[in-house]
């Protein structure tokens, strides 16, 4: 398995040049989190990744999650790091001092999930799952729901889960047919089955707390007759220790074909205690808000697993001897140069480079703008923050994830033979990655929910927290030839993305189908804009910071940006022409056809 090294150098130019992450301490209950202290923590959580996490990975996987008379046991050294993790305060990080927690920006979560994403990713499904439901619960539950239930989810003695799928039914949760009976108490049973369930069962934490969609008696049909419920797997007493074992148990164990020591499991609700959180029938609103989370975690996954996949493309590049490079030998001392001397590979390696870091610093901004959203002081500002977080999980969770497997299955092209033998661990992180595009709503429902309800929203007023911004940069820069190379070519592919915008909104109250056939591809069109902007704001600090003690650094993230712009962009014109072919071409085949 590649050695992971955390990126800290390039996580703080995004931080604290890109982003000015220092804007955050001037924000009110913030104060502390300052550029030294974020750098520190971050720091700390590399430390913790590269040698607590990383070294579990791969036994993690040929080991996989052990099922036996309903009890899920995680691989070899998982507990022992999950205790170290807890003792660290990595759970809590975000989480409201008022229940336990650091309190955090949210931005330094995203930077250590990133981390832990590259370091183990079937360990970070654990606490990422907890993270969601706390976020769940904080903003939906009642305060008596919060008092219990916060605390243990931030210090990590308790785990959360999100049970949503169901045997008939996976992104079509209007067919849930789990049933909720109101009790005497106040309480519900919950009875019914639920699959594919992330950190359904284990031993890393005393009690499992789980998020689960369910109908009540009177529920009209479809998604406007789910509520949600909290049913933990042991009843807490009153005064929050253990009581009596729930009417919950795990029936299976998936086998997978990736994130193998992440238990992923089916689990059987009987009668089950269960707490209403929200209002009755209002659970998907309530979900949504674990669910945003949680497509936001699951595209830094993809991030994640594309930068490791990198970093061992880059190091077996470097070292592995193969051919004479076409212009001479480089390594005349050896009998062959390294394979990075080669075009191709050199193409290869920084189609890996040129995504992640501008993915990165993507990522990085609306983990930002998820801080403001929350605590600017301007009510106007706060607003859009919250229109630009709202707009982005499709695109980042679709974008990242089809970059992780991209990247991966790059690394293994990169490695040769030698890619698929599992002794060198990269081969899983493809069937790692591959997983990542399917879970929390599968690629193309991300790019159905952008077009379908992320465009029209407010008649297009969450669309213009991304396009002003982009506009107002690009104009700024004009009589700017230094940028010329940078700007130019975003807005070519911004008028594309504005083009392709109108014709889908236009050609969507006409023809739905048609709408639905170029959502993909606008999708990824519009990720591809998004990519540029970033390098085009990273071109233009680098510009001016080429000399010094730093000046590699910045030259490199110009011969990164001009890779991108000239090899990656101009992939936004064939994007729109076959998104604006419409759906003829997709549906004109009968189905017998096929």
């Amino acid at each position: 398995m590649p050695a992971y090294k955390a990126p800290l150098r390039e996580m703080r130019f995004l931080l604290e040049e890109l982003l000015d992450v220092g804007q955050l301490s001037r924000l009110p209950g913030h104060e502390e989190a300052t550029p030294d202290t974020i750098a520190a923590i971050l720091a700390a959580g590399a430390e913790l990744c590269e040698r607590e996490l990383a070294p579990l990975n791969r036994p993690g996987d040929e080991e996989g999650c052990h099922f036996e008379n309903g009890v899920v046991r995680t691989p070899a050294g998982f507990a022992e790091a999950y205790r170290t993790f807890v003792a660290g305060g990595w759970t809590s990080l975000a989480a409201d001092p008022a229940y336990g927690g650091q309190g955090l920006p949210k931005i330094v979560n995203f930077v250590i999930e990133e981390m832990i994403s590259s370091a183990n990713l079937s360990f970070g499904i654990y606490p990422g799952l907890s993270g969601g439901a706390y976020q769940a619960l904080s903003l939906h539950g009642s305060d008596v729901l919060k008092a219990r239930y916060l605390p243990r989810l931030a210090d990590g003695s308790w785990s959360g889960t999100m049970c949503l799928t169901e045997p008939q039914c996976g992104t079509d949760l209007g067919l849930v047919r789990t049933r909720a009976v109101p009790g005497e108490d106040g309480s519900w049973k919950i009875t019914g089955n639920k699959i594919f369930i992330s950190a359904g069962e284990h031993d890393l934490t005393e009690n499992i707390v789980h998020l689960v969609l369910a109908r009540l008696p009177d529920a009209p049909s479809g998604t406007r007759g789910i509520s949600l419920f909290v049913v933990p797997k042991f009843l807490p007493n009153a005064d929050g220790t253990l009581g009596p074992r729930n009417g919950v148990g795990c029936s299976r164990l998936e086998h997978k074909m990736g994130i193998r020591a992440a238990a992923t499991c089916a689990i059987d609700f009987d009668e089950a205690v269960g707490w209403l959180v929200g209002r009755p029938h209002k659970g998907m609103s309530a979900m949504f808000t674990m669910m945003n989370s949680a497509r936001l975690g699951v595209g830094l996954q993809g991030l994640g697993i594309a930068e490791i996949a990198y970093q061992g493309a880059v190091a077996y590049a470097r070292e592995r001897l193969q051919g004479r490079s076409p212009s001479g030998a480089k390594a005349p001392d050896k009998l062959a140069d390294p394979l990075i001397v080669h075009p191709d590979v050199r193409r290869m390696l920084l189609t890996m480079k040129a995504q992640i870091e501008a993915s990165r610093a993507l990522a990085y901004w609306i983990g930002l703008e998820i801080d403001l959203a929350g605590r600017h002081p301007d009510p106007a500002r706060r607003q859009a923050a919250d229109d630009l977080v709202a707009l982005m999980p499709p695109i980042i969770k679709s974008g990242f994830t089809d970059l992780g497997f991209a990247a991966a299955n790059l690394a293994v092209q990169v490695w040769g033979g030698h890619g698929y033998i599992r002794d060198n661990g990269m081969e899983q992180l493809v069937r790692d990655a591959r997983i990542c595009q399917l879970y929390e709503g599968a690629n193309g429902i991300q790019a159905l929910d952008l077009v379908g309800r992320k465009l029209g929203t407010g008649t297009g007023r969450l669309l213009r927290r991304f396009f002003h911004p982009v506009a107002a940069f690009i104009a700024e820069q004009q009589g700017d030839a230094a940028m010329a190379e940078f700007t130019l070519p975003l807005h070519k592919s911004l008028a594309r993305l504005q083009q392709a915008t109108a014709w889908v909104a236009e050609t969507g109250l006409r023809r739905p189908e048609a709408a639905a056939a170029a959502a993909s591809e606008y999708l990824e069109l519009f990720g591809l804009v998004a990519l540029a902007y970033m390098w085009a704001r990273m071109a233009k600090l680098a510009l001016g910071r080429q000399q010094g003690e730093d000046g590699a650094f910045y030259q490199a993230k110009l011969a990164t940006a001009r890779f991108f712009m000239a090899k990656l962009l101009p992939r936004h014109a064939s994007l729109s022409t076959s998104l604006m072919a419409g759906a003829e071409p997709v549906m004109a085949l009968p189905e017998a056809g096929f």
